[in-house]
């Protein structure tokens, strides 16, 4: 008796565990809009004003838009946590001379960390498919983040090639709420 009860016991608890993660993910786009509010709130909160005398090095980084507009959402839900990803290595080193405001960048360096680790449970199973079919957007997205990062170690990762990095993660992040909006 006590073996069918256990088994049942199992067979409830992985029942309740997948409802969760398939509740979990069915909210994942509203629960990526609030991360992303967040995270724009907390790089406007790192940093002051834009500073002028960065302006004269401003460069154009062309984000790769076409990433973001496939038919499937999970091909762009993919994409996100490639974006995510991205994001965070960048601003994961040689911060020393961002001179931003430590809490509000771990702040941001967290939610993207547990965004990144969400996307990955809701999107795992079909991920071979993405990669197979989505090789040419993945590139596309490594050659953006390649200029940011070799943009910021040729200015030897000084404070206007941060400030000039903030502001274009501020871009490419109110790009995919767009994108997540009409999800």
């Amino acid at each position: 008796i006590m073996n069918a009860f256990g088994l049942i016991l199992i067979g409830l608890i992985l029942l309740c565990t997948t409802t969760t993660c398939s509740l979990q993910c069915n909210h994942l786009p509203l629960q990526q809009r609030k991360v992303i509010e967040n995270s724009l709130r907390l790089l406007d909160k790192m940093g002051k004003k834009f500073p002028q005398q960065c302006l004269r090095e401003k460069m154009s980084f062309r984000f790769p838009e076409q990433v973001l507009k496939p038919r499937q959402k999970e091909t762009v839900k993919m994409a996100i946590e490639e974006i995510f990803q991205h994001i965070f290595y960048i601003f994961s080193k040689n911060l020393t001379l961002a001179a931003w405001d430590g809490t509000a960048l771990e702040q941001f360096q967290n939610g993207l960390y547990q965004q990144i680790e969400q996307l990955e449970a809701c999107v795992i199973k079909k991920k071979t498919y993405y990669f197979r079919s989505k090789e040419v957007n993945r590139l596309k997205l490594k050659k953006y983040f390649q200029k940011i990062d070799c943009f910021l170690k040729e200015k030897q990762h000084n404070l206007c090639s941060w400030e000039i990095s903030r502001a274009e993660m501020r871009r490419c992040l109110q790009l995919i709420d767009k994108v997540i909006r009409r999800l």
